[in-house]
């Protein structure tokens, strides 16, 4: 057992604990998980609080991970109707961070994403959406090297809480979709870099 100096240094520390511990509750209030629950309207992406990932199977043995550090979305709810929502995304293909300014460069050029002339891909809801628990299917069509197919983005609605620090009242999304990134113009060296490409979206939306 503490006793002395030691014994009032594990109180204080306990103490700290306890308070942050407390200040971490004030800031989220109660958090809806039920779709007829969310707030239904407008969500603006948070860049913030947002991760957009892309891995490719390398030699068959391993994934090569990278990520987007620039995008924008727009999520329009409906919680009567959850399948009329709809979802917008924008991906800004020159923001490419890969750990490697050199390789980013190669990758940014022609014979891969093409940047100088496609700085953008999208993907663009259409239709209603096939709903599942908190997971609502958005088929779509996705933009991508100016060519454009048909896809489905898969979306699943975390839950949504308002943030006291700042009054936003914010939606957590996990998102995902998968590519044939030959279908696009973009199929040198297949099968030792993969064809397939998964797209990852980790993100916080914020309702306006």
């Amino acid at each position: 057992m503490f006793s002395g100096p030691k014994k009032a240094c594990g109180i204080v520390l306990c103490s700290a604990l306890f308070a942050l511990a407390g200040c971490g509750s004030l800031i989220m209030g109660k958090v809806d998980t039920s779709l007829s629950t969310l707030k239904p309207g407008n969500f603006q992406l948070d860049p913030d609080h947002t991760r957009v990932i892309f891995k490719v199977s390398h030699l068959g043995i391993s994934s090569f991970v990278g990520r987007f550090n620039r995008s924008d979305a727009q999520l329009n709810y409906r919680n009567d109707d959850p399948a009329a929502s709809t979802f917008t995304a924008d991906v800004d293909m020159t923001s490419l961070d890969i750990n490697r300014p050199d390789f980013a460069e190669t990758l940014m050029g022609c014979d891969w994403l093409c940047v100088n002339d496609y700085p953008k891909a999208r993907f663009q809801s259409r239709g209603r959406a096939q709903v599942t628990g908190p997971v609502l299917a958005f088929s779509g069509d996705l933009t991508f090297r100016g060519v454009t197919k048909a896809t489905t983005l898969t979306v699943t609605l975390n839950g949504a809480t308002t943030n006291r620090l700042t009054g936003d009242y914010t939606l957590g999304v996990d998102a995902g979709l998968t590519l044939l990134r030959s279908e696009f113009g973009m199929g040198q060296f297949v099968p030792a870099v993969g064809d397939e490409v998964t797209l990852e979206i980790y993100a916080e939306f914020i309702r306006r």
